[in-house]
């Protein structure tokens, strides 16, 4: 955690607030270009290194591996070492909140997520779940990633939307890859197993009662992210459909029985302006 609280300023400190003061961006920019700017470089960090595992462990020429020779109690240190790092990091992020002055609107949104990513990491590292943990972790971190980095070059330009085009295809693409993983893991593979008997001695949890906990807080969770995922895009087409729709001209009313003089005067060719209609002055003018 202490490592991760000396990343996190070093990269703020060196990097982020540089460019906030090239680019002035206002407050509410300014917390955001920082969140999407600190998590860019952890997910791209933690991807890079879940995939190098994943090739290294043979996890991708070999997916029986997901819930073969359950229970996975043995790791090797890379597979301990990332997990204990993903813990680390997600636990620093509650100090943090703290450093960076985090909006009290802004702090439940923030418990949320930082409360999930804990529950499943742990979940998956507690339960002997490491291998399909890794897979979910690197796909979701990817997919996070690409949300992120589109956010940052749209702060820096306003027109950049091919981002989060890609984004909103890989999005759907990668909570159906993570259902299908989960249930061919944990609802086909772990339920096919030999051994089913729950011994804390050797960590295994491969029962009936554990297994559908698993599968419901993964299914919850990601019906709860589509949830968002489409308030999100509904919140953007209406901000596009607000802003391309075009302003209504109002058409001007000629005032009747009014000499050129005073129509002068009022507006500009007998037309009559609000604020000169709604003005103190023009009042006066008519009761005398």
């Amino acid at each position: 955690m202490l490592v991760a609280i000396i990343i996190h300023a070093v990269i703020q400190e060196y990097m982020l607030d540089k460019i906030n003061r090239r680019m002035h961006f206002s407050k509410t920019k300014h917390s955001k270009f920082n969140e999407s700017g600190q998590l860019s470089a952890f997910y791209l960090f933690a991807c890079v290194w879940g995939t190098f595992i994943l090739i290294s462990e043979n996890y991708i020429s070999d997916p029986t591996i997901l819930w073969r020779a359950y229970p996975h109690n043995l790791m090797t240190f890379q597979m301990k070492f990332f997990y204990i790092s993903q813990l680390a990091y997600w636990l620093h992020a509650f100090p943090e909140l703290y450093f960076q002055k985090t909006k009290k609107e802004d702090i439940p949104r923030q418990l949320v997520y930082i409360g999930l990513y804990l529950f499943h990491i742990a979940g998956a590292y507690l339960l002997n779940l490491n291998h399909l943990g890794l897979v979910l972790l690197v796909l979701h971190y990817f997919v996070e990633f690409l949300f992120h980095i589109s956010r940052l070059f749209y702060f820096s330009n306003e027109k950049y939307q091919k981002g989060f085009s890609l984004w909103a295809v890989l999005f759907v693409l990668g909570r159906l890859l993570t259902l299908i993983l989960s249930v061919l893991t944990v609802g086909f593979g772990l339920a096919r197993a030999e051994n089913q008997k729950l011994d804390f001695s050797t960590g295994n949890f491969n029962v009936l009662a554990v297994r559908i906990a698993v599968l419901a807080s993964i299914c919850v969770t990601q019906a709860f992210m589509m949830w968002k995922f489409i308030n999100f895009q509904l919140r953007r087409w209406r901000e596009h459909s607000a802003f391309q729709a075009p302003a209504v001209k109002k058409k001007p009313t000629v005032t009747k029985g009014r000499s050129s003089k005073k129509g002068t005067e009022n507006g500009v060719n007998g037309t009559l302006t609000s604020n000169v209609a709604d003005s103190p002055r023009n009042k006066k003018e008519k009761s005398s």
